[in-house]
């Protein structure tokens, strides 16, 4: 085992550690506001360390680019989706 294959191990457990984090959150928090914070953060978070795991495991500079492509698509998306969410949960004053 090379040192590439063990970043790969620790960032790809480390991130699905934080998906299991943000989903105990979501499942756990009182409130629409605090669930959305919590899933959020965790599953960027998660997700970027899955990217860094798998990033030394690629053969090419474009798989490489797609998998950060992906990620920064997620990004955009989870936050938009969430600011969406939240505002309809403040709106029909469901947040709490």
């Amino acid at each position: 085992m090379n040192v590439a294959d063990l970043i790969s191990i620790v960032a790809v457990t480390a991130g699905a550690l934080f998906f299991t984090a943000g989903t105990v959150g979501l499942l756990r928090f009182p409130d629409a506001f605090t669930r959305l914070h919590a899933l959020t953060k965790a599953d960027n978070l998660g997700l970027g360390l899955i990217v860094l795991g798998l990033l030394p495991q690629v053969d090419t500079a474009s798989t490489a680019l797609k998998l950060i492509c992906i990620w920064l698509l997620v990004l955009v998306s989870g936050a938009s989706a969430s600011q969406l969410i939240a505002r309809l949960a403040l709106r029909h004053d469901r947040g709490r």
